[in-house]
């Protein structure tokens, strides 16, 4: 079953992605680090519940790598915003023999993290990039548990999508996510996050 982990803010550069998240949440980032296999580098914040927010962007100081980035982010162009959704499962070869559409296995490590993330072949996630990246932790402590800040709390990520009701019926399944909801529209995400200093929209 697929529970959701995080949620990524994408930018053209990490600097725009970061204070586009602070802006709208009124709160500051904490470092990240860099992925060597994708080239990207990223910031964190902490939500309650195990649930976190990431900032993520090329890094213009590592060599392209000889195969896409994950997030479709070769591709990504315009202001940095809320484009992306990423579910943990336990067992990712199940979960891809249910969702093959996910992509493929590929191991990674930062630092004394460990994970398995499924990316397709091209770098993009199908429905415009909003069926969620896959994930399985290999840490005995993901990120989301040690960076729970309790004073954030996600009430409700929207999945917006033209095509929104087939996403939800093909997720349905797998998917024990209750403040996730979909909306018939537009490709893009809305978080709805509870602050200290009242709701607040990420977008």
């Amino acid at each position: 079953m697929l529970t959701l982990d995080h949620i990524a803010v994408l930018g053209e550069t990490l600097e725009e992605a970061a204070a586009h998240t602070e802006a709208a949440l009124g709160q500051s980032m904490l470092p990240g680090g860099k992925h060597g296999h994708f080239a990207t580098h990223n910031r964190l914040l902490g939500l309650a519940d195990g649930l976190y927010i990431e900032a993520i962007a090329i890094d213009p100081a590592a060599p392209p790598p000889p195969h896409p980035r994950w997030f479709g982010l070769d591709g990504f162009r315009g202001a940095a915003r809320l484009d992306k959704w990423i579910c943990r499962t336990a067992d990712m070869y199940a979960t891809l023999a249910a969702l093959p559409m996910a992509g493929r296995p590929v191991k990674l490590a930062r630092d004394s993290l460990r994970w398995t993330m499924a990316v397709p072949e091209d770098g993009q996630l199908p429905f415009d990039g909003l069926f969620p990246a896959i994930i399985q932790w290999h840490s005995p402590v993901p990120p989301g548990n040690a960076l729970a800040n309790p004073a954030l709390q996600l009430e409700r990520l929207t999945v917006s999508h033209p095509q929104a009701e087939e996403l939800k019926a093909l997720l349905a399944p797998h998917l024990d996510a209750p403040n996730v909801a979909y909306r018939t529209g537009g490709p893009g995400l809305e978080a709805s996050v509870h602050t200290p200093q009242g709701l607040r929209q990420l977008r």
